[in-house]
C-alpha cells in the first residue's frame, strides 16, 4: 500500500478558523508531515482556531495519530500556540480501530465523526 498522505489547508476570509484536511494515508511515518503544516497555522492570527480534519483519509493509524497529538500537546504545554481539534472517523479506515474520546491528549480535543454508509 501507498503511504503517502496529500493536505488541503482551507482558510475562513476573516483568518480565525483554519481546517487541515487529510487525504491518503495518515501513519506514524506521515504524520511529522503534517506537524509544520500545524505550526503555521497557529500562527497566523491570534486567537485562531485549527481542527485537522482526517474523515476523507483513506488509512489511518491510530499509532500515527497518537504522535501527531502529542506533539501539538506538547507544543501547547510549552505555550506555542493555541490547542488543535482534530476530527477523525469512528472507526480508523483499514484497521475498523475505533476511536478513543477519552484519550491522553490534554490540550487537544478529538472527535469521532459518525460512520457513513458505504465508507470502508
Amino acid at each position: 500500500m501507498d503511504h503517502k498522505i496529500s493536505v488541503t489547508v482551507q482558510i475562513d476570509m476573516d483568518g480565525k478558523n483554519i481546517r487541515i484536511i487529510t487525504a491518503g494515508c495518515l501513519t506514524r511515518f506521515s504524520q511529522s508531515a503534517l506537524l509544520p503544516l500545524i505550526r503555521r497555522a497557529r500562527k497566523l492570527t491570534p486567537g485562531i482556531h485549527v481542527t485537522v480534519d482526517a474523515t476523507p483519509t483513506r488509512h489511518v493509524d491510530a499509532a500515527g495519530l497518537e504522535l501527531l497529538r502529542d506533539a501539538v500537546d506538547n507544543e501547547v504545554s510549552l505555550g506555542n500556540g493555541p490547542p488543535v481539534q482534530f476530527v477523525v472517523p469512528a472507526h480508523l479506515p483499514r484497521h475498523h480501530a475505533t476511536v478513543d474520546i477519552g484519550a491522553s491528549s490534554t490540550y487537544t480535543s478529538l472527535v469521532a465523526a459518525p460512520h457513513k454508509e458505504g465508507a470502508s
